[in-house]
């Protein structure tokens, strides 16, 4: 699976542009509208992950926007962007039910901390824990025994290269971003441990050779992808 489906709502043509090619970057698939009735007219129930929305809009301003998208999915994560900081503002943002507030200028860092804590949170209380126990073609892989199996040999998994591959797993033929997978399991995006998953991705590949219809394809700039024919 992909890291997320984002909904940006940005009148702003050139931040637009920029925010939505910074979050696919980052991995998520990213459906650009600039203004509130677009933003309404492509809002569905279950088809986006979260709501990323410019309070000032022409035609239908971010808080009405949120307000609809409240009366159809009472769940889905809201996060408003703005220039204002009124406090007026901020309480009615939350009092329609957004989840965060950033006031405009804020940093890419900034937004991306923000987009995934508040991915997290509201997955975790609203979604089943993710599987621990896969197929892999020919493999069978339990992460929390640290095991990989094909046939009657069998692979015994250090604990990152458990968790990695388990991550592999969860977005099987998509992309992992390598940003993700140094978060998730390395705790750091630091070259060093760029160059160790590097290692263990290696290692992985190896481990998985003997079934050809799997295989770990690097995404140039971006990542890594396990494919499973």
């Amino acid at each position: 699976m992909a890291t997320g489906r984002i909904l940006l709502l940005e009148d702003d043509t050139n931040l637009g542009l920029i925010l939505q090619e910074h979050l696919q970057l980052n991995g998520f698939d990213v459906t650009l509208c600039v203004d509130g009735e677009q933003g309404s007219a492509t809002f569905a129930p279950g088809k986006f992950d979260l709501c990323l929305v410019d309070v000032m809009m022409p035609k239908r301003d971010g808080f009405s926007f949120a307000g609809d998208v409240r009366s159809r999915d009472n769940d889905i994560p809201l996060i408003f962007l703005t220039a204002k900081s009124m406090k007026e503002d901020r309480i009615q943002g939350f009092k329609i039910g957004c989840d965060d507030y950033i006031t405009k200028p804020f940093s890419m860092e900034e937004l991306m901390l923000r987009i995934r804590a508040v991915l997290k949170r509201c997955q975790g209380a609203g979604s089943a824990a993710a599987p621990d126990v896969f197929t892999i073609g020919e493999y069978h892989f339990d992460h929390n025994r640290q095991t990989l199996k094909r046939g009657t040999s069998q692979i015994s998994l250090t604990p990152k290269e458990a968790d990695l591959l388990r991550l592999l797993c969860l977005h099987v033929n998509q992309t992992l971003t390598r940003e993700e997978a140094l978060r998730e399991v390395w705790e750091s995006e630091s070259y060093f441990s760029g160059r160790s998953m590097d290692v263990y991705i290696s290692k992985l590949r190896k481990y998985l050779k003997d079934d050809p219809q799997v295989e770990i394809m690097g995404i140039h700039g971006k990542g890594f992808r396990l494919i499973v024919g």
